[in-house]
């Protein structure tokens, strides 16, 4: 028998009840308390490891994107260096960074294969999963930032390798633009010789060479490199210079071709003119001077008129080359012509110079005497000054100069009538060129 049922006997139905209720009250309280209680605490916990694991798997997240970054300015700065240094310092860091890159390869897919084992954000997650996941999350976030860490100090440490690289890449841009101006101005030089007829193809072919280059220095120096960017870019800007200045010219060597052509055909058209004198000059020769003093001008004629037909000739070769544009045939055949007309105006100027010099000296001999003797005192002079007696050279020469000067005017007044004026006039010169001769080495001993 229970002691209920016991208690039951002694005391009655009516007197158990109200000592059972409370017991039994008491107990459910208990019950309700112990059982309830612990678990609503368990949820708490399980919501509080999810969230840590949450937290710790977006603080990764942040730790990969920036050592992502990281590793991009790393990657800009080591093809700032490649570009312009191929040095051993430059080589060391290349091979120092591929150790890097390893390094940063691994922790990357271990983050991704992290990233697909744990899914912190399922209704499922237990605590114990949950505990796990913010404990390897954690772990690959500080992997990751240690990771970043030693990325910056590596990248801290090429900063004067960068420095250098990045002052030479300074000049690449402004010697690229350059080119690229040097071609844009040929190009509109070359538009504006089209636009005025004249023919460029020769410039036109040279410019369309120069595209290849253009497509190199687009390119750039990261992929070329640095020092040769620059020389492509020096020699682009000075090829493209030449056609700018090529084609800037040929309009002005164009104008300048036909003024001259006018010009030369006006000359040789006057001295055509003056050449026709030659034979009344050369005939008042004849008529009043003796045979040796006109004898070497008989040619005169004949060549002046051969010169100037050959120079007429040569201009109308000008003039073809100019119609059909060879800029450099009619610059040389210009030259050509002004030479036969210069010739041709030497020869008619010599008959008209030897008539008036020998009607000069015909006339009045005494001047050119005097002229000649002054220039040998003066010499004489000179080799006196500061010395009792004259060096025996110098003396000998003025001595010489003196005795033919006498011989010379002797032979004039023994000509009667008819005397060699010409043979007198060059030996005058002979004697004042032989006296200018002693005062420059008496100058010349001096200084």
């Amino acid at each position: 028998m229970t002691a209920t049922r016991i208690l039951g006997k002694l005391i009655g139905p009516a007197l158990l009840l109200p000592a059972v209720v409370p017991v039994v009250a008491a107990v459910a309280i208990s019950g309700a308390f112990t059982g309830g209680g612990t678990r609503r605490w368990g949820r708490g916990r399980v919501e509080d490891l999810r969230e840590e694991a949450r937290r710790a798997q977006g603080e990764t997240a942040e730790a990969f994107y920036e050592l992502e970054l990281a590793q991009r300015g790393m990657q800009l700065s080591l093809e700032t260096i490649r570009a312009v240094d191929d040095g051993p310092q430059a080589r060391k860091a290349f091979a120092d960074h591929a150790a890097f890159a390893e390094r940063i390869d691994r922790a990357n897919h271990e983050y991704i294969s992290l990233m697909d084992s744990h899914d912190v954000e399922s209704a499922d997650l237990d605590a114990t999963t949950a505990s796990r996941a913010r404990h390897d999350f954690t772990r690959m976030r500080d992997e990751l930032r240690r990771a970043k860490e030693d990325l910056e100090r590596f990248g801290q440490s090429l900063a004067p390798l960068v420095e250098r690289a990045e002052q030479e890449l300074a000049r690449v841009a402004p010697a690229v633009e350059r080119a690229k101006r040097a071609l844009l101005e040929a190009t509109r030089a070359l538009d504006t010789v089209r636009e005025a007829g004249l023919d460029a193809g020769d410039s036109a072919a040279d410019l369309a060479a120069l595209a290849p280059e253009l497509r190199l220095l687009n390119e750039g120096a990261a992929r070329h490199g640095v020092q040769p960017t620059l020389t492509r870019a020096e020699e682009v800007t000075r090829r493209a210079g030449e056609i700018t200045a090529r084609m800037t010219e040929l309009p002005r060597r164009a104008e300048e071709v036909g003024r001259r052509l006018t010009s030369l055909r006006t000359r040789a058209e006057a001295i055509t003119t003056r050449a026709g004198q030659v034979g009344p000059t050369l005939s008042e020769l004849r008529r009043r001077f003796s045979a040796a003093c006109w004898q070497d001008l008989q040619r005169v004629p004949d060549e002046a008129a051969e010169a100037v037909a050959g120079a007429r000739r040569t201009l109308d070769g000008v003039e073809r080359a100019r119609r059909e544009q060879r800029w450099d045939d009619a610059a040389d055949g210009i030259t050509e012509a002004q030479a036969l007309l210069a010739r041709t105006d030497e020869l008619v100027s010599t008959a008209g110079d030897r008539l008036r010099r020998l009607n000069e000296v015909s006339f009045d001999a005494s001047k050119e005497i005097e002229r000649t003797r002054f220039a040998v005192r003066d010499a004489q002079r000179l080799a006196m000054v500061g010395r009792a007696v004259p060096e025996p050279r110098h003396a000998e020469r003025l001595d010489g100069a003196v005795e033919r000067l006498d011989a010379a005017v002797a032979a004039l007044e023994r000509g009667g009538r008819n005397p060699d004026y010409w043979r007198f006039l060059m030996e005058t010169k002979a004697v004042r060129d032989i006296a200018g001769a002693v005062v420059e080495d008496i100058r010349g001993k001096g200084r």
